[in-house]
């Protein structure tokens, strides 16, 4: 009788990014903007890129962080959170304001890992938000945040201006 192969453990770290590795998020983001498209209508620049004008954003306001995503030490994609709501305008919630993680990685279990440890990382009052035609981020977002919860978090839809959202609101708890 053979045995059930078992996944190896990969070492997942969830890094501040810091200002040097800004082109490494600058390129990330093109791999993320490019995924994006299927749901929402980025167009690409003249100079082939579709770019992210509040990048730099991230090294000069304090309520904006950065994070660079290594499994086993390779890049595995990446998280931006900032302060302040993008749907309810609350000024005091954690944003998920980005989330990536790259195609190999994902279906593992990994991106569920990867926002626990933001989460842990930044306590307080949390609002992912996922555009309502993204049902595959919908889904994702559903399971990762009811098992960091450990209870059933409904999400509500908001529209603003033309576009509606998903919206899913939180606590995440200082862990001791």
């Amino acid at each position: 009788m053979t045995k059930p192969r078992e996944r190896p453990s990969l070492r997942l770290e969830v890094i501040p990014a810091t200002l040097e590795q800004q082109p490494i998020l600058a390129n990330l983001l093109e791999l993320y903007a490019h995924d994006f498209t299927e749901f929402h209508n980025l167009p690409l620049k003249e100079d082939g890129r579709f770019g992210y004008a509040d990048l730099p954003c991230y090294w000069s306001d304090p309520a904006r962080h950065p994070f660079l995503v290594r499994m086993d030490g390779r890049l595995a994609g990446f998280v931006l959170v900032k302060r302040g709501s993008e749907v309810t305008g609350r000024d005091t919630v954690w944003d998920m304001a980005e989330f990536f993680v790259v195609r190999g990685y994902r279906r593992r279990g990994i991106g569920t890992e990867i926002a626990h440890a933001v989460w842990t990382r930044l306590p307080g009052q949390w609002e992912v938000r996922v555009m309502e035609s993204n049902h595959a981020a919908h889904q994702f977002w559903d399971r990762a945040i009811n098992k960091f919860a450990g209870k059933t978090i409904p999400c509500l839809r908001v529209e603003r201006g033309r576009k509606c959202w998903l919206l899913f609101s939180f606590e995440s708890k200082p862990r001791i």
